[in-house]
């Protein structure tokens, strides 16, 4: 049949200007699109676009996981030579006699 007596398959009073690629159905403006340089209705689009993205779902959690692995390491590092570094401040500083001979109030 010809394309210029076909009716759009979601909009029976519209008139088909394009054909899926996927499912060969006819389609009005409006519910076709073009995509890596075919014309695809949404269904088959959104079909398309699930399986792209199942192949990265896991890529991505993995990538992911792993970063937040090396971010939580660097945390850890970081707090650990905080923790270092008022270990090895003198007691009176903890105590608070170091602030008052360092202002010359006794």
């Amino acid at each position: 049949m010809e394309l210029s007596r076909q009716k759009c398959r979601r909009h029976a009073f519209r008139e088909a200007v394009a054909r899926c690629m996927e499912c060969n159905g006819f389609f009005c403006r409006e519910c076709v699109t073009e995509h890596e340089d075919r014309l695809l209705c949404s269904d088959c689009l959104l079909k398309l676009a699930g399986k792209s993205k199942k192949k990265f779902t896991i890529l991505f959690r993995s990538f992911q996981l792993s970063w937040g692995l090396v971010c939580l390491f660097f945390l850890w590092f970081f707090f650990y030579e905080i923790g270092k570094f008022l270990l090895s401040l003198p007691a009176d500083f903890h105590d608070g006699t170091f602030w008052t001979r360092m202002s010359g109030v006794e």
